[in-house]
């Protein structure tokens, strides 16, 4: 049966109950390192709780029935009827994953499914161990959201009725007492209270009748309501005992007069009475409910407004072109100001798009527990700089390259624990996960502890599978020979797994990072462990360049690429196995003639006369020069796609408008590399 996703309520149930369950993803992980966390036990309870109530509202009835169970589990976790167990564990996290499939159905308007059969046996089992011993699901009910209070009044619950021959009161009759002192009227599935007139009656009667005395009463209040605990001394008897008696005194009266009134009023006259009431002072205002300070917004609306502040980007940087050929000075006053506003206005634009790479990293804890138990390995995450904030756009797309490398370090990287033992390690490995911002970049950081990487056997790999011969690869430096595992089919493995991918995932992780303009690199120690770091913009929508000339054509070539620049007498260069190379502190460098790319196909440039401007880019961890007529500076420019005509051109990454209004290319320097110099 499809849902109706126009409505709100629905709407608003899978923004907030899913905040919900991608919170309960976090503290089930961390559940597991803390099991006696009484805390996180009852938070987790509560999440299971908050869904469950919403999907009861919109009538979603698998929702309902899984997250009842899930509730039950932890209610008697919380209560200490039962242990935290990896086996238990691992019957939670299923929960998990089948209530985010459920949720993912209903995004898309389907009716989800109830879950698995066996799913909610393995949870009746759990339950079933304790049957006897389990608290009453009223309970759970009613500590949805626990206070110091409650928990003291569930633990007296029977303490009136033990008092001489007090056996009148029953347990359902007290949770109804217990639910109107705090004020919830909610009623109960599973236990439905007598009347509340009754309950009223009840207790009334009784404290007519003396059956329960003053001091019992007193601690049942007390208790009731958190003040004290149970064997605690009061230094305020006397006054309390006097309260007692007026509190008879009035609930008589108010009894003979209206004896089938409802209990409600009499439960809030109790609990205002025996309260402590702070005197009210003159002229003091009581404190108001702040104001909210946060609002929805569709991101479809960011975008257009980020478009916007391209445009006017695209604007100022023309009217700055014109002021510097104009000598009035209040437009050149006027255009400063627009260029103060605009940056501003980008700035405030932007961080409404930001988001912490922790949506990203939230996933995590789970993926390295669920490997770490299918390897039988010992591997302890380390996550550092999860506020670091980055473009929402760049947080879905690194979501998955993320993911493959870090189950690439656990299966690849981390030893097995004897293994470790041996080589004189902890029997835990360490996998660090790490996000720092570096001006306008993010430089991200997949560390682990493990084994490291062979630049032999790497190069012997290349070499059997005829990607290298014997003579290019013994060039090769180690860097460069580590970054081999990005060449399409590498693999160091020779059994097939599902873990770490067949063979095809770490050159597609390159791609991806490639094509959000960014770049990878990888180091490693043999026996030591090994890093990946990945670099990529804050945003995708506006990047600064580096205007370059080539033939009278302006070309953008991203600066986050830009390492140096110098200037080349061209007759100075050198070709080493028929590459033109030039010296750099006493290292060759290759060097490239763009004119041959994007100008003059076909054609070659006298390379033995005339100077150029050589820009020095990093491409892979490698440094290639480039050499260009002119260098025009650099610029903030928005990118805008490519036209039909030049779709999926190699080498391009996409086109903009300069400040004298002409349309420049930007360029793609790992495509430039790829397409035409055969590297990379």
């Amino acid at each position: 049966m499809a849902i109706d996703l126009s409505d709100d309520i629905l709407q608003d149930f899978l923004i907030e109950a899913g905040e919900i369950l991608e919170e309960l993803g976090e503290q089930l992980i961390q559940l597991e390192a803390s099991p006696k966390d009484s805390e996180l036990l009852n938070a987790i309870f509560r999440g299971f709780h908050t869904i469950k109530g919403g999907a009861g509202f919109i009538n979603i009835t698998p929702l309902v029935e899984l997250c009842h169970r899930a509730e039950d589990v932890f209610n008697a976790l919380r209560q200490g009827d039962k242990d935290v167990t990896s086996s238990l564990m691992d019957v939670i996290l299923k929960v998990h994953d089948v209530l985010n499939t459920m949720f993912d159905e209903i995004r898309q308007g389907i009716e989800p499914d109830d879950a698995d059969k066996a799913l909610l046996e393995s949870l009746e089992r759990l339950m079933d161990d304790d049957a006897e011993t389990a608290a009453p699901e009223t309970t759970a009910e009613t500590n949805a959201e626990p206070e110091p209070g409650e928990t003291v009044a569930s633990e007296s619950a029977d303490k009136p009725a033990s008092n001489g021959d007090n056996d009148d009161i029953t347990d359902d009759e007290f949770e109804a007492l217990l639910d109107q002192l705090h004020g919830k009227s909610e009623e109960k599935d599973e236990a439905k209270p007598e009347p509340a007139s009754s309950v009223e009656d009840s207790v009334v009667s009784k404290a007519n009748d003396d059956e329960i005395d003053e001091e019992d009463f007193e601690k049942l209040l007390d208790q009731l309501h958190g003040n004290t605990s149970p064997g605690s001394t009061d230094i305020n008897a006397d006054s309390k005992d006097k309260s007692v008696k007026e509190n008879k005194q009035e609930e008589t009266a108010k009894a003979s007069a209206a004896p089938a009134a409802s209990a409600a009023p009499v439960a809030e006259k109790v609990k205002s009475d025996s309260a402590a009431k702070p005197e009210k002072i003159p002229g003091k205002q009581p404190a108001q409910q702040p104001a909210e300070t946060t609002v929805r917004v569709d991101t479809s609306r960011l975008d257009d407004i980020m478009n916007l502040v391209g445009e006017l980007v695209l604007v100022r940087n023309r009217l700055s072109t014109l002021e510097a050929s104009t000598t009035d000075e209040a437009m050149s006053m006027a255009v400063s100001n627009l260029d103060l506003v605009t940056s501003d206005l980008q700035s405030a634009v932007m961080k409404t798009r930001m988001q912490p790479i922790k949506k990203v990293f939230g996933r995590f804890p789970r993926v390295v527990r669920d490997l770490s138990r299918s390897l039988n390995k010992e591997i302890t995450l380390e996550m550092m700089g999860e506020d670091t904030d980055l473009d929402k756009n760049l947080v879905e797309a690194l979501s998955d390259p993320l993911v493959h490398l870090v189950r690439n370090s656990i299966d690849h990287g981390i030893e097995m624990p004897d293994d470790r033992e041996k080589s004189g390690k902890p029997r835990c490995g360490t996998v660090t996960l790490s996000a720092t911002q570096e001006g306008d970049h993010i430089l991200l950081r997949i560390e682990d502890d493990g084994a490291g990487m062979d630049a032999k056997l790497l190069q012997n790999i290349a070499i059997k599978k005829g990607v290298l011969d014997k003579e290019a690869a013994s060039r090769l430096t180690p860097r460069e020979s580590y970054n081999l595992i990005f060449m399409p089919g590498f693999s160091t493995k020779e059994e097939i797994s599902d873990i770490s991918g067949r063979g095809v995932g770490m050159d597609v992780v390159k791609t991806r990072i490639t094509q959000l303009n960014g770049s990878i690199v990888i180091d490693s120690e043999r026996g030591k462990g090994s890093i990946i770091e990945i670099k990529v913009p804050l945003t995708l929508a506006i990047m600064p360049t580096l205007m370059v000339m080539i033939n009278n054509q302006i070309f953008a070539l991203p600066l986050g690429s830009v390492v140096e620049i110098f200037h080349l007498d061209l007759s100075h260069t050198k070709v080493v196995d028929g590459q033109e190379v030039v010296i750099i502190r006493d290292k060759a460098m290759p060097i490239f003639h763009l004119k041959d790319w994007l100008i003059e196909s076909g054609s070659q440039v006298d390379n033995k006369s005339g100077e150029g401007h050589v820009v020095v880019v990093s491409a892979a961890g490698k440094y290639i020069g480039f050499i260009v007529d002119k260098l025009l500076g650099q610029e903030e420019v928005v990118i805008k796609p490519l036209g039909a005509l030049l779709h999926g051109t190699k080498g391009l990454a996409g086109a903009t408008i300069t400040g004298n209004g002409k349309i420049s290319l930007i360029l793609d320097v790992p495509g430039l590399m790829s397409s035409y110099a055969g590297r990379i």
